[in-house]
């Protein structure tokens, strides 16, 4: 598990170092968005889009991890669809190929013959980033790759990745929206129950070189695996002022909204882009919980950062299956997020959707006062 989560920290910070790439060169980054159609697309948003970072960070941290770990080889899920349409209708499967000069053939097909940018993202996909520093000497955890799967999320929040606005990031506040909220997540979970038991989340806008020489990013991990709980964050203290504190969408409804005021202290509804921000808010101690009440997220989003607040003593369940439970008393376990079967009755991304909406914890009790809040509301 220690190789396991190094591997996923290098894979990530390479995923990284695609996406502020990507982001460098306008004109460039015009060239590499599509519109997401039919199944693939997410009905929450007018326009979802899919670009080829995307699919190069996804593609590229199956075959590292698959190169390291080939237990795992069919059970590495991710957002993305690898098919991607270049300029001239022509559509191109999108893999890592063996050589650097091999992956920079490929894309500049996908590029309209664009070689200098082909060649650019392919020694970024190629390329070993710096150490990555964590804490993992003596990680044991009784677990073999062929009992895991992966969920990766090559780019959450990828409408602000191609907004790219540059919000100031005020210490101890969380970010409403900007290139902050986008994140490279990669989820571990167990195959027979579905339990998260490891997360790695990489925000690659975390701040600004003051040497000007671009972004830089930060990372973040956890594993959670029965008396084993590590994470890279510390759990934040009890603050000393009254009402629980928020984080939800804009365009959460207005009677969630309503119902929470109960709970929550003056302004302390939140609002920010991107499920996994959302979470990581949570993980952070920015927000006491996530709450949305629609089913809007999908496993990928959740998968990792639900590992994290897991090793934290958090949790991410069903909403909609908790107050069912909630009428009788004691929270249900069997109401937290699973991420090891599909949904039968749906087809496409739908099938992994997280149905019932979530909240997403720190703390049990403060669930228990969010469900009473939100019970007979929804």
């Amino acid at each position: 598990m220690a190789d396991l989560l190094r591997l996923l920290l290098r894979v990530a910070e390479k995923a990284a170092n695609v996406a502020r790439i990507c982001r460098q060169e306008a004109p460039l980054f015009q060239l590499l968005v599509q519109e997401k159609t039919g199944e693939d697309k997410n009905k929450k948003f007018v326009q979802d889009f899919k670009t080829l970072a995307d699919v190069m960070i996804q593609e590229l941290i199956r075959h590292d991890v698959r190169a390291q770990f080939p237990e795992l080889a069919g059970f590495i899920h991710g957002e993305e669809s690898n098919k991607f349409e270049n300029g001239l209708g022509e559509s191109v499967t999108v893999t890592v190929c063996s050589t650097e000069e091999e992956t920079a053939k490929l894309l500049a097909t996908v590029l309209d013959g664009d070689r200098t940018a082909a060649s650019l993202l392919a020694r970024a996909v190629h390329q070993d980033p710096a150490t990555i520093e964590a804490s993992t000497d003596g990680l044991t955890v009784p677990l073999k790759p062929s009992e895991l799967g992966i969920w990766i999320d090559p780019i959450d929040a990828t409408s602000q990745y191609i907004e790219g606005r540059e919000e100031v990031l005020e210490e101890g506040r969380l970010s409403p929206s900007g290139l902050h909220c986008a994140l490279v997540l990669i989820g571990v979970y167990l195959r027979s129950t579905g339990e998260p038991v490891m997360g790695v989340i990489n925000q690659p806008f975390n701040n600004k070189d003051p040497a000007g020489t671009g972004w830089r990013g930060k990372h973040y991990w956890g594993v959670s695996c029965g008396s084993t709980n590590i994470c890279s964050e510390s759990r934040p203290g009890e603050r000393s002022e009254g009402g629980l504190s928020v984080v939800l969408s804009s365009s959460e409804k207005q009677s969630v909204k309503e119902a929470l005021t109960s709970v929550c202290g003056p302004d302390k509804l939140m609002y920010a882009s991107g499920a996994g921000y959302k979470v990581l808010c949570v993980i952070q101690g920015l927000a006491d919980a996530y709450v949305l009440s629609e089913g809007s997220t999908f496993k990928w989003d959740s998968c990792a950062p639900h590992a994290l607040l897991r090793a934290l003593g958090g949790g991410v369940v069903d909403l909609a299956l908790s107050l069912q439970q909630s009428e009788s008393g004691a929270q249900d376990p069997r109401t937290e997020l699973t991420y090891h079967q599909p949904r039968a009755d749906r087809s496409g991304a739908d099938r992994w959707a997280n149905h019932g909406g979530l909240v997403a914890y720190r703390d049990v009790s403060q669930l228990r006062s969010i469900m009473g809040a939100l019970r007979g509301k929804l």
